[in-house]
């Protein structure tokens, strides 16, 4: 049996971007996961140390947008690489990584990647 975890709107202030000044000054930036994995018996015996632990995986998500990367399509592939790594009992990750009103010379609330494997 396989559940569905979901950690959403999860903000950070990073240095990711294509622009030089990016880089440098920063901007903010929001990620949203689902994972699928396999339930064990997590649920019936109430074995929260074989479930796949949310603090854990905000603690990698935060160490990963530490990581400063030019495109936001790499950002969301290091995470979940990252998290496939800590926990094999993941079936399947849907990463969206938004950044918030982005430089593009205009009014724009966010642009998004979402990557799935």
């Amino acid at each position: 049996m396989e559940y569905l975890i979901r950690l959403e709107r999860m903000e950070f202030r990073a240095l990711h971007g294509c622009y030089e000044l990016e880089r440098k000054v920063g901007n903010r930036f929001t990620v949203d996961l689902e994972i699928t994995a396999e339930l064990g018996h997590v649920a019936a015996d109430d074995r929260v140390e074989e479930a796949v632990n949310y603090l854990t995986v905000y603690e990698v998500v935060r160490e990963q947008m530490r990581v400063t990367q030019r495109t936001i399509e790499r950002v969301a592939t290091n995470i979940i690489d990252a998290l496939y790594a800590a926990y094999p009992e993941i079936r399947h990750i849907r990463c969206t990584v938004s950044k918030l009103a982005p430089p593009l010379g205009g009014k724009l609330d966010r642009v998004s990647v979402v990557l799935e494997r």
